[in-house]
């Protein structure tokens, strides 16, 4: 970014602090993408909370700005497991914000495997959650009795900009590794798993390229959806996966079982909107297949009489390329600040709840003052 463009994005940031800081400023820890625009906001995310560690998502790190984030933070190394056992997730917390006030800011649900044990066992107090993303919102919603308030901003209106265009970062991201080995999209029927917002947008941009498109979706109002817009329908998956030349998943709930793989068609690519444990079942594919490079991030799987190729190992294919969706990322980032102002004020009950539609507009305008010029 210009230096510039970093001056606007800063005074942004303020003016949202100004107008959501909370006035007893919690302790917090911090699970981000660390994306070249990213150190910012980790900065806003500092001066409205008193910032204990930032965790990038591990295969999403910019290395200049973990260097510019680690001048605000300590980084920490994230994975799943860090968060899956309660005890080594009670024991990093009391390391980071030993009885503290702390807000959990989160990215995909980490902390849902042992969110009872820690709002039962830390020595502090936990306010609450807020979780960016669908696939967290869902894990948190599975959890039965949630134990504290978790404010997702997954389903905003003010995420609609940036989803849309995650999904047209993907389908670029996946023509690129394509023309690399000299490939293209076109002559490839496309299958799309998963007929959510990133998954709408992929089967638009594919079908404006003049891509054939079938849809599939568990929901069956979804397939509805889709169907109104023009797009083929699936009848049987199964059918529908030997068919097409390219399946892109954006389910975040595995789109592909080991047993899935079998049925793809000979050359197939596969890519996906998320990481590769949320989307695929690789674990469980026969050890009959060898993994072979075929080029920048990509892999061919191959057994006897049958081959596909893997793009970014599974993982989010749109990371390759920046992930850039604009200043639009700013809108979602703005209401993260606003849900730490809402936990740090401890009023709410324990369940999922949403900014208001009053503090929505507000960024908004907000927004729009700064980058609709």
């Amino acid at each position: 970014m210009e230096a510039f463009e970093n001056a606007r994005l800063d005074a942004y940031f303020a003016r949202i602090n100004a107008q959501f800081r909370p006035s007893e400023p919690p302790a917090s820890l911090l699970i981000t993408h660390l994306l070249p625009e990213r150190p910012s906001f980790v900065r806003a995310v500092a001066a409205a909370s008193q910032l204990r560690a930032v965790l990038p998502k591990p295969k999403s790190i910019d290395a200049a700005a973990q260097r510019a984030v680690e001048k605000v933070s300590p980084c920490a190394a994230l994975s799943r497991e860090l968060f899956t056992d309660p005890d080594t997730a009670v024991d990093f917390l009391e390391s980071r914000a030993a009885g503290e006030s702390l807000v959990l800011l989160d990215v995909g649900g980490y902390f849902a495997p042992s969110l009872d044990a820690i709002c039962d066992r830390f020595s502090g107090r936990i306010l609450g959650v807020v979780e960016d993303t669908e696939n967290g919102h869902r894990r948190y919603a599975d959890i039965e009795k949630l134990p504290c308030p978790v404010v997702s901003v997954a389903r905003s209106p003010l995420k609609d900009p940036e989803d849309f265009l995650v999904g047209q970062s993907v389908v670029f991201s996946t023509e690129a590794l394509m023309r690399a080995r000299g490939d293209i999209l076109h002559g490839r029927p496309a299958l799309v798993l998963g007929f959510g917002k990133l998954g709408s947008s992929i089967a638009r941009l594919l079908h404006a390229k003049g891509i054939q498109v079938t849809v599939y979706d568990i929901d069956p109002v979804r397939r509805t959806q889709a169907l109104s817009q023009g797009f083929t329908v699936a009848r049987d998956r199964d059918a529908a996966l030997h068919g097409a030349g390219l399946v892109l998943c954006a389910t975040g709930a595995v789109s592909l079982r080991s047993e899935d793989f079998s049925a793809l068609r000979n050359g197939a690519y596969v890519a996906t909107v998320t990481s590769s444990e949320d989307e695929l079942d690789l674990d469980g594919l026969p050890d009959v297949y060898t993994r072979t490079p075929s080029g920048d991030h990509v892999t061919r799987y191959q057994t006897t009489g049958h081959y596909f190729y893997l793009l970014n190992g599974g993982n989010a294919v749109n990371f390759l390329h920046g992930a850039s969706v604009g200043p639009f990322i700013f809108l979602v980032q703005a209401e993260i600040l606003a849900s730490i102002r809402i936990l740090a004020q401890g009023a709410l009950a324990s369940g999922i709840h949403e900014v208001t539609p009053t503090d929505r507009a507000a960024i908004a305008s907000t927004w729009l003052s700064y980058f609709n010029r």
